[in-house]
């Protein structure tokens, strides 16, 4: 069967088209239907036919309707505006504080899409996004993996065999994780810890820009290392840096091959240098060909016509030639996405969460919402005040849709109005954005034609939203009752500015209770006892330095003896570091060797009573015990049930084999968060690093003289180890980066959250003068009754407080289900309360009070005689 447009927006077409244009125009369409139906797809064609419909929606296309009005009369248009703008200014009050919401409410919703924008933009430079996939990897016994059981960090064959084995895919490149190298020329010496090396295929696969080299050959020879251009202006300054030679680590001669632009930061991952994977390779052959050694990140380039589940099938029959396959897994990842999609492990970089966008892209909704409530609210509340003019208007012949149009020309042009105002506001708070965010967020992309456009179609849909109701209300008063005096506010457009007020305390409630949520989520992250002690801990990072390695233990005397210095360790990792896992079989209960990958942590005897870890069992590394450097291994809590075991007492003195060392199995620590909280504890390895497997020293200093000690502490390594600078991090501040994504969205929500109220208050506020101004005369005869102004506000705001409650009652189930929904992402989370939301109606119920409290009293204050003889 032949596909065919929607059939909507054929009917559209023939509704607005003038006849005579008609035909040739809905030929021309079609043929571009079918066009497109060929090259794109019929879907794709369906929508884009729709979409040219709507643009031939101008003058000189449409047909001239029947009656006293034309469409397209432009005199009549310029009358709607006339007198819409008009009213606008005779109405300054209720006008301003419509203009206010709608401007504060569409510069909130701006940023907001700046923000998603950004987040839903990663990657989308690279002209083969669509065909770029990851390879993930799985460890352990399941034969079906579920997706949070892969990572993204796996071995090296991986890449070459899948790309050898299926022709659907093109081609392959790894990125080994990022490593720290002391890079020098004859005047510049840097630690650099962001440097990767990569396959020579990169710049096939990715599209970073080249600003010098061949990148068909830059990453080749040995010994090649592509910087980006800030690190090539950090070293040459302005001079080429192509063909320049830097050294690395005090040995290694590495020739500028080429210069890069940096890496967006809309990139998945980022990096400062590549270097040649040939390089690597020479150093260490053996590591690629096992896939039992983990260290590098794969991405295959597959053919336009490939199928990924064909992929998936087909990859099974690796397993079986894999030399230590053993509960190893592949998967596929799209790249395209995967910043917000992914769930594997051991990401390359920071990933965002496509739950946040929903929550932020809600809150825009939710404001946009509030923000045509007050519209809605006002306008319908000053339904009696403009009864008469409808009514004289009805009399003179003007037809119900004439007050349609005009009062609908007057919410659209309030809109627009409040646009323009919106775009400026958004240029001037872009910047303060930026801080907001953590990062560059880029409002200059959203301001191309094709998004005036839809600013503007945007605006007009407001005015639509916001004025449709409020101008069919309008355009239904009958002119006798009006103009007889007869005329009063129908109970039905009451009830529904009492609906539309619950609506908005609902969402305001929802809010609160949200923001408290998150607010509560990231303290107890950041306070919860983590299992060690990071307070005053100071990280030196050496980056495996030979000559730091072999200095190692005069090191720590020297620290030891500094009267500041309470304590210090040497380890290949410390919590929050990156680390790697390891194959390792221990003996299960049944006595026999069984395997799993679990984390390690290589470390010295000092380890844990450094960071004061506690033990469950058994007993931690000692000088005393000279065999523990090749014989003894420490686990975790979390490993005991991946090996059979249930308490920690049984598996002291069990037999286990890893990475070429076997012995006994002498302690086991108790669970501690070496990862974020947003993980669980999971099962994790320590045992002693030889000093060629040490890259960190933790010190742990007293607080009273900071920067006088670290001072000190640098002074002392300068004089030690002159030819590497000290490096340090506070181990605090450190870990604690795990959470600054979700402390920025704290704040953006929190500050957006606090926009809705605002708007939800300034409708309110409203709706308070004109409540006070439609019953000034009742106060003022109360008063002469003799009503207090106390008696007056209880009156007057009881009203609202029900509202407030009716809306406590719907909003308080729907946030519970969210929220909780929220928390799940994280591995250990607050327990919700009940406490938490009577609170945020509380709140919200002062806040309303607030709001309309002074305007009540100020009303109350007026000398009733002013009232009562205004007529």
């Amino acid at each position: 069967m032949k596909p065919t447009p929607f059939r909507f927006s054929q009917r559209l077409l023939r509704w607005f088209c003038d006849p005579k244009l008609h035909p040739s125009i809905e030929g021309d369409l079609l043929e571009l239907f079918e066009e497109q139906t060929t090259s794109k797809g019929v879907k794709r064609a369906r929508w884009q036919f729709l979409w040219e419909v709507i643009k031939l929606f101008r003058p000189g296309i449409i047909k001239l309707f029947t009656g006293n009005q034309r469409l397209n009369q432009m005199g009549m248009i310029k009358n709607y505006i006339k007198i819409g703008w008009r009213n606008v200014m005779n109405q300054k009050q209720f006008s301003g504080i419509n203009i206010i919401g709608l401007t504060i409410g569409i510069s909130a919703c701006l940023l907001i899409l700046c923000y998603v924008y950004n987040e839903v933009s990663y990657d989308k430079y690279h002209s083969k996004l669509d065909r770029m996939y990851r390879v993930l990897h799985a460890y352990g016994e399941s034969e079906s993996p579920t997706a949070e059981e892969y990572q993204v960090w796996g071995s090296a064959p991986a890449g070459p065999t899948i790309t050898n084995k299926f022709p659907e895919v093109e081609n392959f490149c790894r990125f080994t994780s990022p490593s720290i190298f002391l890079l020098e020329n004859d005047t510049k010496k840097f630690q650099e810890d962001n440097i990767m090396f990569a396959d020579s295929s990169t710049f096939e696969m990715f599209s970073w820009r080249i600003l010098a080299g061949d990148p068909q050959t830059m990453l080749t020879a040995p010994n090649s290392i592509v910087l980006t251009e800030s690190m090539a202006i950090k070293y040459f300054g302005t001079e080429n840096a192509l063909g320049k030679t830097l050294v690395a680590d005090h040995t290694e001669q590495l020739k500028v091959t080429g210069v890069m632009e940096d890496v967006p930061s809309q990139s998945q991952f980022s990096f400062d240098a590549l270097i040649s994977m040939i390089s690597f390779y020479n150093m260490r052959p053996k590591i690629f060909s096992s896939w039992g050694y983990v260290d590098f990140y794969t991405y295959l380039l597959l053919d336009e016509h490939a199928s990924l589940e064909n992929l998936r099938e087909k990859t099974k029959v690796i397993y079986d030639e894999m030399d230590e396959s053993d509960g190893h897994s592949l998967d596929y990842e799209p790249m395209k996405g995967a910043y917000l999609n992914s769930v594997a492990a051991r990401q390359p970089g920071p990933v965002g969460s496509l739950t946040n966008v929903y929550m932020l892209s809600c809150i825009g909704i939710f404001i946009l919402l509030i923000a045509c409530v007050n519209f809605i609210n006002l306008a319908t509340a000053r339904s009696v005040e403009r009864a008469k003019e409808v009514g004289v208007r009805k009399t003179l012949g003007a037809l119900k849709i004439d007050l349609t149009f005009q009062f609908l020309a007057e919410s659209i042009l309030i809109a627009l109005f409040s646009s323009i105002l919106a775009i400026g506001v958004v240029s001037l708070v872009i910047p303060y954005f930026h801080y907001l965010v953590g990062k560059p967020v880029a409002f200059e992309g959203l301001l191309t034609t094709k998004y005036f456009l839809l600013y503007a179609g945007l605006s007009i849909f407001i005015g639509l939203l916001a004025g449709l109701y409020p101008a069919w209300v309008l355009s239904k008063f009958k002119p006798t009752q009006v103009l007889k005096g007869k005329f009063k506010s129908s109970r039905n457009g009451s009830q529904l500015r009492r609906g539309l007020v619950v609506f908005q305390f609902c969402l305001a409630i929802m809010l609160v209770i949200a923001t408290t949520v998150v607010y509560n989520q990231l303290q107890y992250m950041q306070n919860k006892d983590k299992g060690f002690t990071q307070d005053q801990m100071v990280v030196v990072d050496f980056g495996w330095d030979n000559a730091v390695q072999s200095r190692i233990r005069l090191l720590k005397d020297k620290y030891s003896a500094h009267p500041d210095v309470i304590s210090i360790s040497a380890s290949r990792a410390v919590p929050g570091d990156f680390f790697p896992n390891a194959g390792t079989g221990i003996e299960n209960p049944f006595g026999e060797i069984q395997y799993h990958a679990p984390g390690i942590y290589e470390i010295d005897e000092d380890f844990v009573p450094n960071f004061e870890i506690e033990m469950a069992a058994g007993r931690s590394f000692s000088k005393e015990f000279v065999n523990d450097s090749i014989e003894a291994l420490m686990i975790n809590e979390a490993s005991l049930s991946l090996y059979g075991y249930s308490s920690a007492e049984e598996i002291i003195g069990k037999k286990f084999s890893q990475w070429g060392r076997k012995g006994k199995i002498i302690g086991v620590v108790k669970d501690f968060n070496y990862k974020s909280l947003h993980a669980k504890i999971e099962p994790l390895t320590l045992r002693f690093g030889q000093n060629r497997e040490l890259r960190r020293v933790a010190i742990k200093v007293r607080s009273m003289r900071m920067q006088e000690t670290i001072a000190e502490l640098e002074s002392i390594w300068n004089n030690l180890i002159p030819e590497r600078p000290f490096n340090f991090v506070f181990l605090d501040q450190s870990f604690n980066q795990h959470y600054q994504s979700d402390i920025r969205f704290g704040r953006l929500f929190s500050a957006f959250a606090l926009i809705a109220i605002i708007i939800a208050c300034l409708g309110l506020f409203g709706l308070t003068v004109y409540a006070t101004e439609q019953r000034a005369k009742e106060i003022g005869i109360r008063k002469v009754l003799g009503a207090t102004i106390p008696s007056i506000m209880k009156l007057i705001s009881q009203e609202f407080l029900v509202l407030v409650l009716i809306a406590a009652v719907i909003a308080i189930p729907i946030s519970w289900f969210g929220m909780s929904n929220w928390l799940m992402s994280f591995a250990h989370q607050v327990t919700l309360s009940l406490g938490t939301f009577i609170l945020a109606a509380l709140c919200i119920a002062v806040i309303a009070i607030s709001t309309i409290g002074w305007q009540i009293v100020a009303t109350a204050r007026r000398n009733p005689v002013d009232v009562i003889k205004d007529e």
